[in-house]
């Protein structure tokens, strides 16, 4: 409710001060790129680099579930050129704020429409409908599709600019095909396939694209925080049985979880970046989804040994 009103004030205030003017969508002659959260604003900035502006709607370390965005965040929508969002579950308060904005110039990107899409797995609404799972951008083969997509339409809004962010997103795409190839060496090469989250499991288009298994405490971003008696001593089971060396949790959140496991079974607890949101601190240290993925590379070797 609190969130409702804050979009119904936001909108309306947005309706009166572009009721009567257009506002430009070009920012000192350079495109202006939105993205919501930090892997499709990663992906953007990088394609880029100096030739256009890219801001991220919502801060770093703050929950995308729990982000209510202000007037001030709308009025930049309205001004950009290019919006990049998940297009899922999380980002339904999105599709209002669109309704609402006048700027006819803006192009909008949705990440689940650049790829295939998985279903959650179980996770149902109130209607036993299957939601998607939005976390597209675990995957690096899902990366590389939705960077050319993000490349194609700045190339279209600005022309004059398209080599270089051509030129970028090639060295970027081979980036992330090495990193591709990383992750396949090592699941291929490795015994075992399972791994273990004392945490939620955003991480599905991973799992699936290096044909991997998994066990967690919560499916998706489920919102509970505190997973049942049963759950957790299934898991700590699986990892007695199956001797499994590594529990992992996500960033931005507890270790509670993933602790208790690993104090029952002597395993250790690693952080494993789902890249759907970035601390503050890594944000000012100059952390990107490939150096992040990178450690990612490092936990599963650790995790599948």
């Amino acid at each position: 409710m609190k969130r409702l009103l804050s979009l119904i004030l936001a909108s309306f205030m947005l309706i009166c001060i572009t009721a009567c003017t257009e506002i430009p969508s070009q920012n000192d002659g350079k495109l202006k790129i939105v993205a919501t959260i930090f892997p499709q604003y990663d992906f953007a900035r990088t394609i880029a680099s100096d030739k256009a502006q890219v801001s991220m709607l919502v801060p770093p370390g703050v929950e995308i579930h729990g982000f209510e965005p202000t007037t001030s965040d709308i009025l930049e929508l309205s001004t950009c050129d290019i919006f990049i969002y998940t297009g899922a579950e999380s980002d339904k308060w999105i599709d209002d704020i669109l309704k609402n904005i006048n700027n006819p110039h803006m192009e909008v990107i949705a990440l689940t429409d650049c790829v295939a899409t998985l279903e959650a797995e179980h996770e149902e609404d109130a209607h036993n409908h299957s939601k998607i799972d939005e976390h597209v951008w675990t995957s690096p083969v899902n990366a590389m599709k939705i960077c050319e997509v993000i490349c194609d339409k700045m190339c279209e809004k600005d022309s004059n600019n398209a080599q270089s962010y051509r030129e970028n997103f090639n060295t970027y795409k081979d980036a992330l095909a090495s990193l591709d190839t990383e992750f396949r060496s090592i699941t291929e090469k490795s015994q075992r396939k399972t791994l273990v989250f004392g945490d939620r499991f955003p991480l599905l288009y991973f799992a699936k694209e290096y044909g991997l298994d998994y066990a967690s405490a919560f499916s998706g971003c489920s919102d509970d925080t505190e997973a049942s008696a049963s759950t957790v001593a299934s898991l700590i089971e699986k990892v007695k049985t199956e001797n499994i060396p590594v529990i992992l949790k996500i960033e931005l959140s507890s270790d509670n979880i993933a602790s208790t496991i690993a104090k029952e079974t002597g395993a250790e607890v690693l952080t494993f970046y789902s890249c759907h949101n970035i601390s503050k601190e890594n944000f000012e240290k100059g952390e990107t989804y490939l150096s992040l993925m990178q450690k990612n590379v490092y936990t599963l070797e650790l995790a599948l040994n």
